[in-house]
C-alpha cells in the first residue's frame, strides 16, 4: 500500500476533527452527507481519494468549507497562492478543471476558485446548504449556468450571482476553453479550529 500523501493526511485529520466537534458519529456523517460509512472510516484512516462531489457535501454537513477540510494550520496574515501550485479538485473527460486557490476566514468565508471549462463539457452540483451563495465571472470564452434547469449564457467580461441551494450545473460552451473565477459565499459560523489532532 502506498503512503498516504500530506494533503490526504490533512484532510483526514481535518474531517476527523470537525466531525468530532459536531458530535457526529461516522454513521450519522454519512447519513446526512450522503457518505458511505466505508469511505468515511477510509477517508478517516487517509486512504482513498475523495472526490470534488463528496468534499462538498462532508464540507456542507459539517457547516464549513471545502478548503477548512483541505488546508492546515494558518501560515501568517497573509497567503499568496499560485494557480500552478495547486492540484485541480476536480477534472473533466475533456480536460476540464476547478481548482479551489483559498478560502476567507470565517465569520463568513469566502471560498475563491479557478476553473476551466472545455467547449460542452459540464458539471453538475447538487444544492448546497441554504445561505450558500455563488458569483461567476467569466474571464475568456462562454459559459452556461443552469440553476434548478433555467439556462444562462455568461460571456467573457460578465459576472453572474445565484443563490447555491437549487441544483446547478456550469457548462463550457462556443468554441474555445471558459476561463472563470468563482467565489462560494458561506453563511457565517463559529470559527472552525482545523489542523490539530483531537
Amino acid at each position: 500500500m502506498t503512503e498516504p500523501t500530506a494533503a490526504l493526511r490533512t484532510v483526514a485529520n481535518n474531517v476527523r476533527t470537525a466531525r468530532r466537534r459536531a458530535g457526529l458519529s461516522l454513521e450519522e456523517l454519512g447519513r446526512r452527507a450522503q457518505v458511505s460509512k466505508g469511505a468515511l472510516v477510509a477517508l478517516e484512516k487517509a486512504q482513498g481519494n475523495p472526490n470534488l462531489a463528496t468534499l462538498v457535501r462532508l464540507a456542507d454537513t459539517l457547516g464549513i468549507s471545502v478548503s477548512d477540510l483541505m488546508q492546515g494550520p494558518p501560515e501568517g496574515r497573509v497567503r499568496i497562492v499560485a494557480a500552478d501550485t495547486i492540484a485541480p479538485l476536480w477534472t473533466g473527460k475533456q480536460g476540464s478543471e476547478a481548482r479551489l486557490m483559498l478560502t476567507t476566514p470565517p465569520p463568513s468565508p469566502v471560498e475563491v476558485w479557478r476553473w476551466r471549462l472545455e467547449p460542452g463539457e459540464d458539471y453538475p452540483s447538487h444544492p448546497h446548504q441554504a445561505g450558500v451563495g455563488e458569483t461567476i465571472s467569466v474571464i475568456s470564452g462562454r459559459m452556461t449556468l443552469i440553476v434548478d434547469g433555467t439556462e444562462y449564457s455568461v460571456e467573457a467580461g460578465q459576472t453572474a450571482t445565484f443563490n447555491g441551494d437549487a441544483p446547478h450545473t456550469y457548462r463550457g460552451a462556443g468554441t474555445e476553453s471558459c476561463h472563470l473565477i468563482m467565489t462560494v459565499h458561506l453563511p457565517p459560523g463559529p470559527a472552525p479550529v482545523l489542523g490539530q489532532e483531537s
